[in-house]
C-alpha cells in the first residue's frame, strides 16, 4: 500500500489557467467532470467529484503551488486528512504539473490511478481543445 506517490504530466495550458481553473468551482467542475465547491483563499473549505473529496486550502503561491488538505468518502472519521501538493511550472507546450500526494492512511486504495483517470486524463482533453 503506498501512503505517497507523485506524478508528472504536461498540461496544454499556462500555470495561470490551470490554477486558475483548480481553485474555481466552475474551473475544476468543467476541467474534471465532477461537481466541485472551491475558493482561491487559504484556509478555505473545498469540495470534488460530488462531495467524494473534502479538505482545506492551505497554502497558495499564486500560478506555482497549491497545498491541500484532502481526504476522501473513503477515509475512516479517525484516519487524519492526507496533503495533496500541487506544483505548476512553465515548460514548452503549456505547464508541468507535478502531484505529489502524502500522508494517505494505510488501509486506503490506490488513489494514484485515480488521479490520472479523474484530473489528469481529463485535463489534457479539458485543456486541449
Amino acid at each position: 500500500m503506498k501512503t505517497q506517490f507523485e506524478l508528472k504530466r504536461t498540461i496544454p495550458a499556462s500555470p495561470k489557467e490551470i490554477y486558475d481553473a483548480w481553485l474555481s468551482s466552475e474551473g475544476h467542475t468543467t476541467m474534471t467532470g465532477g461537481k466541485a465547491t472551491c475558493s482561491p483563499e487559504e484556509g478555505a473549505a473545498f469540495t470534488a467529484w460530488d462531495g467524494y473529496i473534502s479538505g482545506r486550502t492551505a497554502k497558495l503561491v499564486p500560478n506555482e503551488k497549491i497545498v491541500q488538505t484532502w481526504r476522501t468518502s473513503e477515509f475512516k472519521e479517525e484516519d487524519a486528512d492526507s496533503e495533496l501538493i500541487v506544483r505548476l511550472a512553465p515548460v514548452d507546450g503549456g505547464s508541468e504539473l507535478t502531484l505529489i500526494h502524502n500522508e494517505i492512511p494505510e488501509g486506503q486504495p490506490d488513489y494514484e490511478q485515480g488521479w490520472i483517470d479523474h484530473y489528469l486524463n481529463p485535463m489534457l482533453e479539458h485543456f486541449g481543445k
